[in-house]
């Protein structure tokens, strides 16, 4: 298995070179990203983005300092804006609860414990939480998604109805603990889904073309 993955990584590479991914000025605004990419494109969430910043608030005291009416109507290019904007005064609320205001204090703390944290929060699932991790904290963790499952699914590496936790496993046990790794994979894997791997997918220009796996144990 390791095998496999390290050729679907290489593969991908040298179709595409290094995406440089995910991208944000500092860790605050990679994990404000992270959550109001939820159920949206990222060109929305970049709209958002640009207004957050625009009014001088992407940071732990501005958001927190926003009346929650302010801060949805700044995001609502993001979709259900609401409910994002509970979310982020939730997750700014942790990190002064919990961190004393300071990113890099939590950048300090254990990966085990932070997830765990993350996930506790409202509205901060497994796929947002790794997000933070890896891509805001540098942590060394595997994000999955709806593309990562897609792909692996339609070359014969997992189950389509494999969890979250099964093929963040299959990475996790095969390849270093490497977060720039990680990285690269993960934004890799996405590009392909947002080009080639569609619902209806380009096989016949896919650089994964002629990769077949055997479906992981226990994803079934």
């Amino acid at each position: 298995m390791k095998r496999l993955l390290i050729q679907i990584y290489t593969k991908l590479f040298e179709a595409y070179g290094p995406r440089h991914w995910w991208p944000g000025e500092t860790p605050f605004e990679v994990m404000v990203g992270a959550i109001l990419t939820q159920n949206t494109s990222w060109r929305n969430v970049e709209k958002a983005i640009q207004r957050l910043k625009a009014k001088k608030v992407l940071n732990v005291k501005g958001i927190h300092r926003l009346k929650r009416t302010e801060l949805a109507s700044l995001i609502k290019s993001s979709g259900y804006y609401r409910i994002k904007a509970d979310r982020l005064k939730a997750f700014v609320n942790f990190i002064i609860e919990e961190y004393g205001r300071s990113i890099e204090k939590m950048r300090r703390g254990k990966l085990e414990v932070l997830r765990q944290e993350f996930l506790h929060v409202n509205g901060v699932g497994p796929e947002t939480a790794d997000s933070i991790l890896l891509y805001g904290l540098k942590k060394p963790i595997f994000v999955v998604d709806a593309y990562t499952k897609r792909i692996l699914a339609r070359h014969g590496i997992i189950s389509e109805k494999a969890s979250y936790d099964e093929v963040q496993k299959l990475f996790m046990d095969h390849l270093p603990r490497d977060g720039k790794l990680f990285n690269e994979y993960h934004a890799l894997l996405v590009h392909l889904g947002k080009t080639l791997c569609k619902k209806i997918p380009r096989c016949a220009l896919c650089p994964l073309k002629g990769v077949e796996g055997r479906r992981v144990q226990g994803a079934k």
